[in-house]
């Protein structure tokens, strides 16, 4: 499958691509160390969130709403 055949696929079908690559990597990379680097960007990212200069969102509530965009 190629870039052209992806984009031209409905959005749920592209969701569930990428839940199974993501899916993939969880469970090539769960017991995988992270660098100091990788480390210190999610700090920065957590503390961001802690802060309420960024949020988490729903995953099942993106889901929905690219749904309903798409």
């Amino acid at each position: 499958m190629n870039v052209d055949e992806i984009k031209g696929l409905p959005t749920g079908e592209k969701i569930q691509i990428m839940e199974a690559i993501w899916e993939d990597f969880r469970e090539k990379f769960e017991d995988t160390e992270l660098t100091a680097a990788d480390k210190a960007l999610l700090d920065e990212r957590r503390e961001r969130v802690a802060q309420g200069a960024a949020r988490l969102h729903n995953w099942d509530a993106v889901k929905d709403a690219l749904g309903q965009n798409g």
